[in-house]
């Protein structure tokens, strides 16, 4: 979720969202920094309006559309944010699978709604 958060930061900064803008945050504030999930997350965004995403993320209720994807509340067209939220969720369970089990993997809700919810 750094990851996201990172990427958020550059957004509201005006900065550009690429590996090495990415790749400062993250390792200033101490993250690990995976570099194959910080292509990923570049990818993933760069047909994305992160500010049409974050609108589009607050007029979701958190405990709909973000719960699991499936209540059907989640904006037909957002269709690049959920790609890129799927992609870093896929990371994030490939990452706890190897051995980053501090944390529970009960984060079904996970995504940019939870950040406004």
């Amino acid at each position: 979720m750094e990851y996201v958060y990172a990427a958020l930061i550059l957004n509201e900064s005006g900065e550009e969202i690429n590996e090495e803008n990415l790749t400062s945050v993250l390792e200033s504030a101490g993250v690990d920094v995976e570099q194959s999930r910080v292509k990923a997350l570049v990818a993933a965004l760069e047909d994305v309006d992160i500010e049409e995403a974050v609108e589009e993320a607050t007029a979701v209720p958190a405990a709909g559309g973000a719960a699991g994807g499936s209540s059907g509340a989640a904006p037909a067209d957002a269709g690049g944010e959920e790609e890129a939220e799927e992609e870093e969720a896929e990371e994030e369970e490939e990452a706890a699978d190897e051995g980053d089990d501090d944390e529970e993997d009960g984060d079904a809700g996970e995504g940019l709604g939870e950040l406004f919810g």
